[in-house]
């Protein structure tokens, strides 16, 4: 009798451990659907708030019509706006401080990013003269920004991601940092331009909000192809962070330190789509130089390009983002066919 009992009892024990972890497991679901949805309503309404169309553009005017990220090959404009309440600037002296193109190819899904110095001499279409490319955001905003460098690339922008110094430093610090090597010991002024606020040392390291962008904006210590080095560098560090599955938990955060310090023409669905990159894991990201020199030969400093390296950059992305066929394979099959060209004349 009793080993009977205590059979039942060993049972009963077994039957109630099942429905505890049952229980928890399903209370986990319930909870990890419930905080998931709640995050994708809570970005969508970050993204409701932060959509607005630069000026009366309703796509670009190198597309014959409206690309979709899911099925099309697009790009996306980064701009960095200096827009420091300490300088008291309005918006025809604020400057866009960085410019970083991404091209975003569907098939493959790879990524292609190239920096353009704020300092670039450029073609200004709405002040239909040359200057530095960081001053057409004096014209009409983000629009005048936009068609600068498609006048400069040659390739359509199809998106635009605007963000200001507040805002980088939020989403950076509501990510708990990002890993980045700082090049060399530097002394940098911070957001709110206080000299040697910032203090870095050399090496791979956690950057806060802060210190990320001063290592992004500084100029002091070598020139604008490096700097525009390191806003790649930073700009893979946040997505990586961004996809990495630590940073799961912190993603409400992000949505909250975007509020209305980042503006896009990227709907709701737009964003979601771009996941698809990120699928089978990070996506392959290669960066590009638009290599050029100093030049103070009208007692202002420009950054001029150089015009082969300007041209070798405008066909790259071009043909990842398919508008004309792949140079390197068009030339490999050229040369193919002048050899067999050639063998044919030696015949005769």
């Amino acid at each position: 009798m009793n080993r009977k009992i205590y059979r039942k009892s060993k049972n009963s024990k077994k039957r109630t451990a099942i429905k505890v972890i049952i229980t928890l497991a399903l209370s986990v679901l319930i909870c990890g659907s419930a905080y998931g949805i709640y995050l994708v309503k809570k970005a969508e309404n970050a993204a409701d708030n932060a959509f607005e169309t630069a000026g009366d553009r309703d796509k670009s005017d190198l597309r014959d019509e409206q690309v979709e990220p899911l099925h099309d090959n697009v790009s996306i404009l980064f701009v960095g706006v200096d827009n420091s309440k300490k300088r008291d600037q309005s918006e025809n002296t604020t400057r866009s401080d960085a410019l970083v193109l991404a091209t975003l190819n569907n098939e493959d899904k790879t990524i292609k990013l190239v920096s353009i110095p704020r300092d670039t001499y450029a073609y200004i279409p709405d002040a239909d003269e040359e200057d530095k490319i960081t001053h057409a955001y004096g014209y009409e905003g983000t629009s005048s920004t936009i068609g600068t460098v498609e006048e400069l690339l040659e390739v359509p922008v199809d998106y635009y991601v605007r963000m200001d110094f507040e805002a980088f430093i939020d989403v950076v610090d509501a990510l708990n940092g990002i890993e980045a090597r700082v090049p060399y010991d530097m002394e940098e002024k911070d957001e709110n331009d206080v000299h040697g606020a910032i203090v870095l040392e050399e090496g791979l390291q956690t950057l806060d909000g802060r210190e990320a962008l001063a290592l992004a904006r500084t100029r002091h210590y070598d020139n604008d192809i490096e700097r525009g080095k390191r806003q790649q560098m930073i700009i893979e560090s946040i997505m990586n962070k961004i996809l990495s599955a630590s940073s799961i938990s912190k993603y409400g955060d992000v949505i909250d330190a975007i509020g209305d310090n980042m503006k896009t023409n990227l709907k709701f669905r737009d964003m979601q789509a771009f996941f698809e990159y990120a699928k089978n894991g990070k996506p392959d990201v290669e960066t590009l130089t638009l290599e050029g020199y100093d030049d103070m030969s009208t007692g202002v400093y420009y950054w001029k390009l150089d015009e082969e390296s300007l041209g070798e950059v405008q066909d790259i992305l071009q043909s990842h983002l398919g508008l004309k066929p792949d140079t390197s394979t068009m030339s490999d099959t050229s040369e193919t066919d002048v050899a067999e060209h050639t063998h044919e004349e030696d015949e005769y």
